[in-house]
């Protein structure tokens, strides 16, 4: 490849990234441009999936998809950026082991994504966890499914009901969801645990704002709001957790829930360590100042060769529909965001001008347990089982390639005859637990019992 051919650098592997480069591999033509990405997870994460993850419905591995496998002519990174000097075309590039050193670039992409938003609540930082990554969700069924084993050995008590007792804080799109996949797997695991009773189960859902789901209407959120409360679950509106020390979750309406799994998806941040190590613009909200068009910059100033997309960018909706005047953050954007933005930068490296990214959203639709769900369009709202089948629907196409589509829609098509797989691997977190209780190890070597000799006096 000639010294001359333009370098791509993309920084990140979620949606944005991963779309990007995909769709760059399709409009480049042979040695026009040498692609890079850079993520320190060799994957995708499919992130509208995690809360089925999270309740067995989907198998982990199903719901993430292979940078290297999928991305047949783009140099893969398993690394982070942890600097971005754009005046020289420099990212530093830190693997998990070895040096870092610097890598060279003419065209840079950032689309690191966001990361869980949390304050500086006790307690939150050592007991909740987020919903962000394949890891997490696999870390709240395994946690799930154990405490299910735990409690079922345990007399009637508090400690017992500790251990099955769920609190996500959030009420958007992603925290109902999981709320009520948890809640469902929940009950479906009590047929195989007869010494459990269903009222020895609750679930709490913690809102700071008056209503839950801002994306649909009023109504429909009451809906939701009344499903959910049928099946046993609790919320809380225009509530704030103020603690969660030794997994007491303190509530700002005086009462304390103790709880075992205690799981965070009140909002989110741009990837402070790509944002705070770059010398692009940045926003007040901490987001990198992006144009319409996608490339980094602001109306009336355009920073050459830097291009931005998905959460970590504030991107201007040219439709009115955004918050503040911005694209929200989901994966929605980020996909068609990704996909101009790669005819974009082909357009510019050729001399052409890019388009500017206009998008009206499609609506919002949310699974909420099986056979349930709820979808929302401008006034059409549609509820109940053939709202969860638009859900499947519509997120089975949207998985990107037909490889891993298959491997989701078997999974389903196997769950639905055979039940959702409630195997607790719980322990794949200690793989060598078991060959280090039974391993042979040398003996400690004996005490010498020979008579210390002693120094004569002095004469």
């Amino acid at each position: 490849m000639s010294t001359t051919t333009p370098k791509i650098l993309i920084v990140g592997g979620g949606y944005a990234g991963f779309y990007t480069a995909w769709k760059l591999e399709k409009h480049l033509r042979k040695g026009e441009a040498q692609v890079t990405i850079v993520d320190p997870l060799p994957y995708m994460t499919y992130q509208p999936f995690l809360p089925e993850v999270a309740a067995g419905s989907i198998e982990a591995r199903h719901a993430v998809v292979s940078l290297r496998r999928h991305l047949k002519r783009t140099r893969v990174l398993t690394a982070k950026v942890t600097g971005i000097d754009h005046a020289t075309r420099t990212a530093t590039i830190t693997p998990e082991h070895g040096e870092p050193w610097q890598e060279s670039y003419d065209q840079i992409v950032v689309t690191a994504g966001a990361v869980s938003r949390t304050f500086p609540i006790p307690g939150i930082a050592d007991n909740a966890i987020g919903l962000k990554t394949i890891e997490e969700a696999v870390a709240i069924r395994d946690r799930l499914f154990s405490n299910f084993d735990k409690a079922a050995t345990l007399p009637p008590g508090p400690e017992r009901e500790r251990l099955l007792t769920v609190v996500v804080v959030g009420g958007g799109f992603a925290g109902i969801e999981a709320f009520a996949e948890l809640r469902s797997i929940a009950s479906a695991l009590l047929e195989k645990y007869p010494e459990l009773s269903f009222d020895e189960t609750h679930f709490h859902l913690i809102e700071a704002m008056g209503r839950i789901m801002p994306e649909v209407s009023l109504e429909t959120s009451k809906w939701v709001m009344k499903s959910l409360g049928q099946r046993g679950a609790a919320i809380h509106l225009d509530t704030q957790v103020t603690g969660a020390v030794d997994g007491i979750v303190e509530l700002s309406t005086g009462e304390s829930i103790p709880s075992d799994i205690i799981v965070w998806t009140a909002g989110v941040m741009a990837n402070p360590t790509v944002v705070r190590g770059s010398d692009l613009p940045v926003e007040e909200r901490g987001r990198i100042r992006t144009r319409a068009d996608l490339r980094v910059g602001t109306d009336e100033e355009v920073v050459e060769g830097a291009w931005a997309a998905g959460d970590i960018s504030a991107v201007p909706d040219l439709t009115g529909g955004g918050v503040g005047g911005y694209c929200v953050p989901n994966a929605q954007h980020a996909v068609r965001q990704a996909k101009l933005l790669a005819k974009n930068l082909v357009a510019v490296l050729r001399g052409e001008a890019p388009r500017e990214y206009i998008h009206k959203n499609l609506g919002a639709v949310a699974g909420l347990g099986l056979y349930s769900g709820v979808f929302q369009s401008g006034k059409i709202a549609l509820k109940g089982f053939i709202a969860w089948c638009a859900h499947r629907g519509y997120h089975g196409l949207a998985m990107p390639s037909w490889e891993r589509k298959w491997r989701v829609l078997w999974g389903w098509w196997n769950n639905f005859w055979l039940g959702r797989d409630i195997v607790n691997l719980s322990t794949v977190q200690s793989p060598r637990y078991v060959f280090e209780e039974f391993a042979a190890r040398p003996k400690p070597p004996a005490a010498s019992t020979a008579p210390t000799e002693k120094t004569p006096a002095a004469s």
